[in-house]
């Protein structure tokens, strides 16, 4: 996807904001990302899950951290979009990890496989030997699909593996996930 010149601009502009907030901690410049990006980050959260007010909730979570750490952000790194939301998908992470420490819900269905483990005789250790067993690359997939929530193109880039064998190498990995927890292969 191409950008427009404006759209450029644009997001030169928020990077450009977040290292002059980093500098001058500048209240206005704060107020510029928080019009800007409050309302798109809490429809992501709700997308994502969270009920509204929880998303708002999490919003302030967000934009707090990035008062707090905008000194962090390098935007040789991440474009100011990508920074926020990065940090709004790991506060709401974290706050499913905290609530319901054994969530199944992530496991619960993989939609290339069509698999459903039998919920009623899975367990948290049941789940974590068989995630245990898999090869180290296998379960580092896993663990990026399921608890950072990465898209394949996400985890193609940050493990420099081409999209293909990233999906490839689920598909083995839910294949010994099943074997493991009593599916059918």
């Amino acid at each position: 996807m191409e950008l427009e010149p404006d759209q450029v601009s644009h997001t030169q502009d928020f990077r450009q904001l977040l290292v002059d907030l980093a500098k001058h901690q500048d209240k206005l410049l704060f107020m510029q990302l928080y019009d800007y990006f409050s309302p798109r980050i809490k429809s992501f959260l709700v997308k994502k899950g969270a009920a509204a007010e929880l998303a708002e909730e999490l919003v302030q979570e967000t934009m707090l951290t990035v008062w707090k750490k905008a000194a962090s952000y390098d935007p040789e790194k991440a474009t100011a979009s990508t920074w926020l939301f990065r940090i709004a998908r790991n506060l709401w992470i974290d706050r499913l990890r905290k609530e319901k420490p054994d969530l199944l819900s992530p496991l619960s269905v993989y939609p290339e496989t069509g698999y459903t483990p039998n919920l009623d005789v899975c367990d948290s250790g049941k789940i974590k030997s068989a995630l245990d067993s898999l090869p180290l690359q296998q379960a580092q997939l896993v663990y990026k699909v399921y608890y950072e929530g990465k898209t394949h193109r996400e985890i193609a880039d940050d493990m420099g593996m081409p999209i293909g064998s990233v999906k490839s190498g689920l598909r083995l990995a839910f294949d010994k996930l099943r074997f493991r927890m009593g599916g059918e292969s």
